[in-house]
């Protein structure tokens, strides 16, 4: 079973000495070489690899399932500009103090044509976007606080007043990259520069726009055969490269030095504070003897399989399927962590750990077997990345973290981030249906 690539369908960034590759065709094997050929992909524009795509690359699988949802909800249709959508990210990023995604989507906001002005802080931004900065710390913290009064107050503020496909929009964004820094400080990212010195970030949404120009010397992490061992592979680079250098000697640098000029506008050091309010929010334990006040959100009452699902493909075009799908795909992914008979259920023991911490309880699941499956260890490291994710240091990895392979620790982490966009979700769109029905 092949897959083709063929280069003259693929709007490369190098200018018109693309046209001398046109005609190659790189042949690979879907299965084998998968991960290289998303790798390949998000090399192609920015001539870098970034640390997310590179650590979610040993699942290929959910690795396209989360790069068609995200450029889906930053570039394609919707009711937000493209520079909103940034800024959102911006905010939702600062909650958690993830420097990393701030830099990245605030490199991002300037190249859609964002307002430097903006980036000055939150104060600087439409009265809109301050707007959001209530639900944006609620989500981010206390998602079972979020009610119906929340969604109200944004649809009906006059002038400034949302629409709701924009607040759904805005409310999937804000969940993603609230559960994307768990990620981030799970994986270790946050310590690393989005992007290296001298060269623009690369935002890993851009691996699914069809790019594929892969620079020279830069390979994804990979045990398997990569694409560059492959005859076709080597002559395809060969000859990108000399078709670099031919354009480095006659001097056309134009696509690049625009590139670096926006990179210049974004600080070295970016101040996560400035894009939020009331810094001292944040989680606090969901109290069961507080019932009465912060009620149970029961899955058997509203969930999204038969909820959340048909609400927000109703009301933002097909991201349901996008999201359903990645929820699907983490929850399916073979792990030798996982491989044991037990498998299946320490899955699960984690998932709905997670939801448990933020007050979603499944009354058909013996919550015994959480401690039952879930190490000590492992759950302070769940709990921390989940709910204090910019507190995740190594000392707290469990202690049988040291024997795995770092697949199983992505695998983790993959699962944390997707049951905390889930739990996230569930809250927002219920707080939406209780709107719609008032």
């Amino acid at each position: 079973k092949k897959m083709i690539i063929c280069t003259k369908k693929m709007d490369y960034p190098l200018g018109s000495h693309c046209q001398r590759v046109q005609s190659q065709v790189v042949k690979v094997n879907s299965e084998k070489e998968r991960p290289q050929l998303l790798c390949v992909k998000a090399l192609a524009s920015r001539g870098r690899l970034d640390s997310v795509t590179q650590q979610m690359s040993y699942h290929p699988q959910y690795l396209e399932s989360f790069l068609r949802t995200q450029h889906y909800i930053l570039h394609m249709d919707g009711p937000l500009p493209l520079h909103y959508r940034h800024y959102i990210a911006v905010m939702a990023a600062a909650r958690h103090h993830c420097r990393y995604l701030v830099s990245l989507h605030s490199a991002h906001f300037l190249r859609v044509g964002g307002d430097p002005v903006w980036l000055q802080g939150l104060d600087h931004a439409p009265l809109r976007l301050r707007n959001l900065d209530q639900i944006n710390k609620v989500l981010a913290h206390r998602p079972w606080l979020m009610a119906r009064q929340h969604i109200e107050s944004l649809l009906k503020i006059g002038e400034q007043c949302w629409s709701l496909a924009e607040l759904v929009q805005a409310v999937v964004l804000l969940a993603h990259c609230h559960a994307l820094t768990s990620f981030v400080f799970g994986a270790g990212v946050d310590q690393e520069s989005p992007g290296p010195p001298g060269l623009p970030s690369y935002c890993f949404c851009d691996a699914a726009n069809g790019n594929a120009t892969p620079p020279d010397g830069l390979r994804p992490p990979s045990r398997r055969r990569s694409l560059d061992s492959s005859s076709d592979g080597v002559s395809l680079r060969e000859r990108l490269q000399r078709a670099q250098e031919e354009k480095d000697r006659r001097g056309e640098r134009r696509i690049l030095h625009t590139e670096l000029e926006d990179e210049e506008e974004v600080p070295c050091c970016v101040d996560p504070l400035r894009y939020m309010s009331d810094p001292e929010f944040g989680y606090q334990e969901f109290d069961r003897r507080e019932e009465d006040h912060f009620q149970v959100f029961r899955v058997q009452d509203y969930s999204w399989e038969d909820h959340g699902f048909s609400l927000v493909n109703r009301l933002y075009s097909d991201i349901g399927h996008l999201l359903d799908e990645r929820f699907r795909k983490v929850t399916s992914l073979p792990s030798s962590l996982l491989s044991s008979g037990q498998g299946p259920d320490l899955k699960r023991a984690i998932w709905n750990y997670i939801h448990r911490m933020f007050g979603i309880r499944y009354d058909d699941y013996d919550y015994g077997e959480v401690n039952h499956l879930v190490e000590r260890s492992l759950k302070l490291y769940i709990k921390t990345v989940t709910c204090y994710p910019d507190r995740t240091s190594t000392q707290l990895c469990p202690r049988s973290w040291k024997s795995l392979k770092p697949a199983e620790k992505v695998h983790v982490n993959l699962l944390i981030m997707e049951a905390r966009l889930q739990a996230e979700l569930l809250y927002a769109l219920r707080a939406i249906t209780q709107y719609m029905i008032a």
